[in-house]
């Protein structure tokens, strides 16, 4: 990885074309971060599809790379748009989603000065179509979450977690690693999250790093996100990667450090 690619921070984001007309809000959260010296941001836009929707809001940036591909859902898009991020370090961003002030540094600073951390996240605010926002109680404290703290509090709270996979920073090759995103039709942030806890630890940043937009178009306010039978059979694979992961005792970092 040369010099400059290793000091990059690369966002990544799956759109589809009811969600492409918040892109412009989802760049302006972006283009308000800061970043410590010498640091630098890129955008990977994936369309889940191929249309002529998505394009005109995409925001004419060099920063941007913007590329559309065969239908298979969030997670797919996110992974093959991995074959563009060139950098240290991967954050999710939704394209409906806004990154809160300060956020990215955040990450940053962790991810920096915490090598035996291999992800992050923040706290994550409702944003509702009146503007106002709400939050969740069940956030933990800041710090680290150690090795299967997610997959515990999942299975006790009806396959809920305390942290938020779509304010998710995460070491590149660590993401390559566990294969990217889970191929399911939704939870494979979910999916991702339990993978990562169940090799590494995470950090929780107590400070708002995401806006969560609620709207009446998003997925996961779709019926067939709460189908039982799917959503049964999607937890099921979710906890089972999992799980095999932690009994196989592969961990981050490879050397076998705390």
């Amino acid at each position: 990885m040369s010099a400059a690619v290793s000091r990059r921070l690369v966002v990544v984001t799956a759109v589809h074309p009811p969600s492409a007309r918040f892109l412009r809000d989802a760049y302006a959260s972006l283009c308000a971060q800061r970043l410590p010296d010498g640091w630098e941001w890129r955008w990977v836009i994936q369309e889940d599809g191929r249309s002529a929707q998505v394009r005109p809001h995409v925001p004419d940036d060099g920063r941007i790379s913007f590329r559309q591909g065969r239908r298979g859902g969030p997670g797919v898009a996110r992974t093959i748009a991995l074959a563009r991020a060139e950098g240290a370090y991967v954050r999710t961003l939704d394209a409906d989603d806004r990154l809160a002030p300060g956020a990215l540094a955040r990450d940053l600073a962790v991810l920096e000065a915490e090598p035996d951390v291999g992800w992050v996240t923040s706290r994550v605010l409702d944003l509702l179509p009146d503007g106002s926002t709400v939050g969740f109680p069940t956030d933990p404290r800041e710090g680290p979450v150690e090795r299967g703290a997610v997959l515990d509090h999942w299975k006790a709270h009806d396959f809920r977690a305390q942290v938020h996979p779509a304010s998710l920073c995460v070491r590149r090759d660590l993401l390559v690693a566990l294969g990217g995103w889970m191929a399911l039709p939704a939870s494979e942030d979910t999916g991702l999250l339990l993978a990562l806890n169940a090799v590494s630890r995470g950090w929780f940043s107590a400070e708002v790093g995401l806006y969560y937009r609620k709207w009446e178009g998003q997925v996961t306010g779709q019926s067939s996100h709460v189908d039982p039978d799917e959503r049964t059979a999607r937890m099921a694979v979710v906890e089972a990667r999992a799980r095999a992961l932690a009994r196989y005792g592969w961990r981050y970092p490879a050397d076998g450090a705390p």
